[in-house]
């Protein structure tokens, strides 16, 4: 007997189409460089977007060609998203935050053809343009000021192009769309590639009830970077359902995303820890010196990645009815992998056992496999102790990185993904991350997780933010270093946290060895801690 379904390829311009089509009247905001507002349509954007892939084949973009852009989150980037798949390309989001050296590698790398950047980016760009030749600059004037002669203006390049006779370029469901560079923070960056399957197939997968919980009446606020592991497909789902988006544009401190909030109540957020912990920090404080300043979205979900949530801010988020969800993913898992939601079987637990849950990784996506492998090569048992590095399998997890030979130290004999990350399982299935394989401490032949340090002294109420390292120690081979940054006018003294270490459960030889209080944390370009940069700070 065989299968009768047809064999419709997988496609994510099925989700651009759907949204021009079925959700015409719904709305796109974008915050523009001077703090105005722009609001187009779905009807609006999906024009726009077909003239862009229009206007590209038009320009001699073949099959395959990468576009790279250098943009901040907005309405034209997310043109792009589906314009460059469109006319057959491969989109390529390159971050904003590195170094002009950086950008300029990763492009070359890429062999990017053409490039769409923001006005307000050029000074940037221009520094990376000796370093790769981009046959077209396309210039989009977010900041409404005359783009420069040497480059193409994008709405100009838009209005010459015939959409109506457009047709999308022939596909495979295997084809890629777009492709993203690794953070390289243990080496040069690498790309992976997604594809038309992947990507519908992870973008069903984050919409369900239980991870995102897309729905098309949700306003959604993406303050993640769409460079970021592609904001980490959100905008494919926002468009499936045709949610609202509100774009924050280059304005990401909180006072600026809490005044957007005022405006445009979003019921669905997401970003990195580090800045719901500057927004809290900023909205309590303002409830006391301004209030009645800025009111928290009743009941908006956020969604918090790329760094482990602490307890203390997910209990911070509650106290004002907003729950925080965090997920574990990476580049390479496009990326969602994990997500703790709240189970069925804990149904009567206690606020204490909900807050602890919420604050570990969560259990395994559909669609996607996961073991522990513990140093001695066997899998790791459920049992929440048992540590092992993450290794990940499915059908959005990459087999390789582009241009890259596939190596042992990254992927398995038997076709699995090594991240890196270290974490431990519970007999419900929820992983709870204790390190990067790099950042674990061992001290006296123990391992000493940095991540559990870090969460108990974020709780502590004179601490804004903390980081921990290994340092070397000729008796114990490492200890833990504490890098500590203090609420405003507000301190707590080394025997004050090594108490409240001692009371969550920790013994004496896993506090940390000695305490820095810095005025800030180094930050990755994508708003992890830098712990690369603290171990430079303190080699000792």
């Amino acid at each position: 007997m065989q299968a009768t379904m047809m064999n419709v390829p997988l496609s994510i311009l099925h989700f651009m189409d759907r949204a021009g089509t079925l959700f015409q009247r719904n709305t796109i905001v974008s915050r523009l460089p001077d703090k105005s507002l722009v609001t187009h349509t779905y009807g609006q954007w999906h024009q726009r977007t077909l003239q862009l892939a229009a206007a590209l084949k038009a320009a001699g973009l073949q099959k395959g060609d990468r576009v790279a852009t250098l943009c901040w989150n907005h309405h034209a980037h997310l043109e792009a998203y589906f314009g460059i798949p469109a006319a057959g390309g491969v989109m390529h989001t390159l971050n904003l935050r590195l170094s002009a050296e950086e950008i300029g590698w990763i492009a070359a790398d890429c062999k990017d053809r053409f490039i769409i950047v923001d006005d307000v980016l050029l000074p940037l760009f221009r520094q990376v343009l000796p370093l790769h030749a981009f046959e077209k600059v396309i210039v989009f004037p977010f900041s409404g000021a005359p783009v420069p002669a040497e480059f193409t203006d994008y709405e100009a390049f838009l209005a010459g192009a015939d959409a109506a006779s457009f047709k999308t370029e022939p596909h495979d469901e295997n084809d890629p769309i777009a492709i993203c560079y690794t953070s390289g923070t243990t080496g040069r960056p690498k790309g992976v590639a997604y594809s038309h399957r992947s990507t519908v197939l992870h973008t069903l997968v984050g919409s369900l009830g239980d991870h995102w919980g897309l729905k098309g009446t949700d306003v959604v606020m993406p303050v993640t970077p769409m460079f970021h592991a592609n904001s980490w497909g959100m905008p494919y789902g926002a468009v499936m359902v045709g949610a609202k988006l509100v774009f924050p544009g280059p304005h990401l401190h909180p006072d600026d995303l809490l005044d957007l909030m005022q405006l445009h109540p979003p019921t669905l957020s997401l970003g990195v820890p580090t800045i719901w912990m500057s927004l809290i920090q900023i909205f309590d404080r303002a409830q006391t010196e301004t209030p009645g300043r800025w009111k928290l979205p009743a009941g908006m979900r956020s969604l918090v990645g790329g760094a482990a949530v602490p307890e203390s801010l997910i209990r911070a988020f509650d106290k004002h009815g907003i729950w925080i969800m965090q997920g574990w993913g990476m580049t390479e898992t496009s990326p969602i992998a994990t997500i703790s939601y709240p189970r069925a079987e804990l149904a009567g637990a206690s606020a204490d056992e909900r807050y602890r849950r919420a604050a570990m990784a969560g259990t395994v996506a559909p669609l996607v496999e996961l073991r522990l492998k513990t140093d001695e090569g066997t899998i790791a048992p459920w049992d929440g102790k048992t540590m092992g590095e993450i290794q990940v399998r499915g059908p959005f997890i990459t087999g390789r990185y582009h241009e890259v030979p596939v190596t042992e130290d990254k992927f398995t004999a038997d076709g699995w993904l090594r991240t890196g990350d270290v974490a431990t399982q519970d007999d419900l299935g929820y992983v709870r991350i204790t390190d990067r394989t790099k950042d674990l401490i061992k001290s006296g032949g123990e391992w000493i997780s940095s991540v559990d340090v870090e969460n108990v002294l974020m709780s502590h109420p004179a601490v804004a933010e903390a980081a921990v390292v290994a340092i070397p120690d000729e008796k114990w081979s490492e200890r833990p270093l504490a890098c500590v940054v203090f609420k405003p006018g507000q301190s707590a003294t080394p025997a004050e946290l090594n108490a409240l270490m001692l009371e969550r459960g920790f013994v004496k030889w896993q506090l940390p060895e000695r305490y820095e209080v810095i005025a800030a944390i180094p930050r990755t370009s994508t708003g992890k801690f830098w712990k690369l940069k603290l171990r430079e700070m303190f080699p000792r």
